[in-house]
């Protein structure tokens, strides 16, 4: 055939192309309802530098090449990934605000107007909702928001051009939410601050699809791949294990907060969990699986018991707080 755009036989019916997900996706592609290219990707010479971004990122997240094409020839530049780069951005901008403001860089919370902040989580302040994802805003100092705002830029941007904005935000948002309730059950006298629960379910989520689900690994066309997942296992492990010393062997003076590291941990819980089914399919309805409302059921009963808990158990347990700031 002419061109380099072939359809299969199809019976009668005229090729469609539609963004909508849905679970008929690949039938409909083995029907000849979607045209596709013959062969693969188009090599990086032949594009523009935004195309060749798109094939990479293409090569990043989808191990399928039926999606990578698929996705390739449907991309649009509008509407861009606007989610991430906001979250990072009004992320970068709070941090020079209180850094202007008190003067300090580095270890922000150990300055006495650092906890008066309306947006970190303090348990004290538990009953302000706001505060159980506004936190995702604050940060310790230079190092953990460099940290955040690479991984998110580097691999929230790409989930999000792929998987979309509504799929991406949820997975982020749940990670934040979940790591700050977390916090609160299991270290009830520790502050939250950072993106950290956001910023690892998204990590966790890439990596378990990748690595977890069969065949997606083989998939994976990205150079030096295993060296990228042992690098991005090592910066991940290394910041769970900063977070744990400041929370328990904290640099003076020792009086002061130190924030909790379970937002990490329950981060990674909600990737693998919530994000690995969110992930896994390119071109299917969450709806449409079952899985997903298994893991929907089990986010909805944990965050009620949470609500309960910090409704009656701080009471109920007799835990003593220093006052809140």
């Amino acid at each position: 055939m002419a061109g380099g755009w072939v359809s299969r036989p199809y019976s009668g019916r005229r090729p469609q192309v539609s963004s909508k997900r849905s679970s008929s996706f690949k039938r409909a592609i083995a029907n000849g309802q979607r045209a596709l290219p013959r062969d693969g990707l188009p090599d990086e010479p032949g594009l523009g530098v935004y195309k060749r971004f798109v094939r990479y990122v293409a090569y990043e997240i989808l191990p399928c090449e039926v999606d990578r094409r698929w996705y390739l020839y449907r991309h649009r530049s509008c509407p861009p990934p606007v989610f991430m780069v906001s979250v990072t951005l009004a992320q970068i901008i709070v941090f020079l605000c209180y850094g202007a403001r008190l003067n300090k860089w580095v270890l922000q919370t150990y300055h006495p107007e650092y906890m008066k902040s309306p947006l970190v989580y303090h348990p004290g302040h538990r009953a302000r909702a706001w505060r159980f994802l506004t936190y995702m805003f604050m940060h310790v100092g230079l190092e953990q928001l460099g940290f955040n705002a690479l991984l998110q830029l580097m691999i929230g941007v790409p989930l999000e051009m792929v998987h979309g904005l509504l799929r991406i935000s949820l997975l982020y948002l749940a990670g934040v939410l979940a790591g700050s309730l977390t916090v609160s059950i299991t270290d009830m006298r520790a502050p939250v601050v950072g993106g950290s629960g956001g910023v690892y379910a998204l990590c966790s989520a890439h990596l378990a699809n990748v690595v977890m689900v069969t065949g997606n690994w083989a998939g994976m066309r990205c150079p030096y791949k295993l060296l990228r997942m042992v690098l991005a296992l090592v910066c991940m492990s290394s910041e769970v294990g900063r977070a744990v010393w400041l929370r328990f062997s904290p640099p003076l003076p020792a009086s002061g907060p130190q924030p909790s590291f379970m937002a990490h941990l329950a981060g990674a819980v909600v990737g693998v969990s919530m994000g690995l089914t969110i992930l896994r399919s390119y071109e299917e309805r969450l709806g449409d699986q079952c899985g997903w409302w298994v893991v929907l059921l089990a986010y909805g009963t944990f965050l009620l018991f949470a609500v309960f808990w910090n409704i009656f158990a701080y009471d109920l347990l007799g835990t003593h707080m220093s006052p809140p700031p």
